[in-house]
Order: C-alpha cells, then sequence, then structure tokens
C-alpha cells in the first residue's frame, strides 16, 4: 500500500516531478486539495533556501498530519552577485510572474559577455514528519543564462537557463530529472528515506 506524502506547493509541473522521483519508494505524492485540505500559505520569509523549505514542510505537517515534502529553489547568477537567490519567485516584483522575472533577468544581463554569464539552480528540499524528524537534502546545477528565452518546456527560469547548448526547457522530463537542481536533491532525498527507519 502506498504511503502518502503531503507535497506543500500549488505548482503542478513541480508536483509532477516529486511523483516520478519518489514512486519508487511507494511514495504518493498529494497536494492539499487532492486531500480535501486547504492549507495555510506560510510567509517565507528565510534568509536561505534551507529555511524557507523547513517553514512550508513544518506548517504542511503540523495542519495535515502527513509527512510533508516542501522544497524551495532558485536561481543564483553569479554576475549579479548570486541574485535573484530566494527572491527568485518575486524577483520582478510580481510574484510567480516567470515571463516577467525572465524579462527583467535578460535585460540586466543584455550586455553581460558569455564568459561573465555563469549561474547555478540551487533546490533544498525538507521532508518533515509527523513525529518531528526532518531530512532534507540539497542539489545544484551549473548552467549559464542564454540571450533569450527558448524552448516551451519546465517552468520558471527553465527559457533561459543553458546547459550544454539547451535550455532547461527545450530538454525532456527525463533529463530534466538526471540534470537538475531538484532532481538531484530529489534523488538524495529518496536515498535518505530509503534508510529512514520510520518509513
Amino acid at each position: 500500500m502506498a504511503k502518502t506524502f503531503l507535497i506543500a506547493t500549488h505548482n503542478a509541473k513541480k508536483k509532477n516531478e516529486l511523483l516520478r522521483i519518489l514512486s519508487p519508494l511507494g511514495i504518493d505524492v498529494k497536494t492539499d486539495s487532492e486531500l480535501g485540505l486547504t492549507l495555510t500559505e506560510p510567509e517565507e520569509n528565510g534568509e536561505t533556501f534551507y529555511e524557507n523549505a523547513l517553514i512550508k514542510a513544518k506548517m504542511g505537517c503540523e495542519e495535515s498530519g502527513y509527512p510533508c515534502v516542501a522544497d524551495d529553489s532558485g536561481l543564483m547568477v553569479d554576475y549579479l552577485a548570486g541574485a535573484p537567490g530566494v527572491y527568485s519567485a518575486r524577483f520582478s516584483g510580481e510574484h510567480g510572474n516567470d515571463k516577467k522575472n525572465n524579462e527583467k533577468l535578460l535585460k540586466l544581463m543584455s550586455d553581460v559577455p558569455e564568459n561573465e554569464r555563469t549561474a547555478r539552480f540551487v533546490s533544498v528540499v525538507c521532508c518533515v514528519f509527523p513525529n518531528g524528524d526532518i531530512i532534507s537534502a540539497r542539489g545544484e546545477c551549473e548552467g549559464t543564462i542564454g540571450y533569450k528565452e527558448l524552448g516551451e518546456g519546465g517552468f520558471g527560469y527553465d527559457p533561459v537557463f543553458m546547459v550544454d547548448g539547451k535550455s532547461f526547457a527545450e530538454i525532456s522530463d527525463e533529463e530534466k530529472d538526471k540534470l537538475s537542481h531538484r532532481g538531484k536533491a530529489l534523488k538524495l532525498l529518496l536515498e535518505k528515506l530509503n534508510d529512514y527507519k520510520s518509513l
């Protein structure tokens, strides 16, 4: 029988990534609405990806009674001294507007030469259990910032984040799971969950 974990997100694509990677452990990932719940939207006021992921996972676990998985991810651009970082989702001033975030980034990077366009995606995933146990994992993916949006897939900064000549929005889900920051963090989380005594 599958174990049910809550995922603290309303992003269907993010949920599907977790489902693909955690399903080998017999874990069924559900959103709050799929469980008939409405969770409080936590204030993500942490200064690090770990702090924000933990805030979301703790609240989700406390309110639902299920083990809760949450991630906080972002883009860190070297030329911008690590920005947008934890502010990635609201870089343009409007939370979750991928188009405006990408437009602002491309404008800031418009005159930056190729060798200074290095960046990385970072993801920290936390899982909080009803007994208070916490498991976390971090993944990173190195790349560069492109000059325009490319591809129709993915979400967030995927259309402008380049790895091996392609944007993250141009590669398949399978390729992305192998390369991506979230894929790496989730695989590490999978290993830790596999060893977790109470699972």
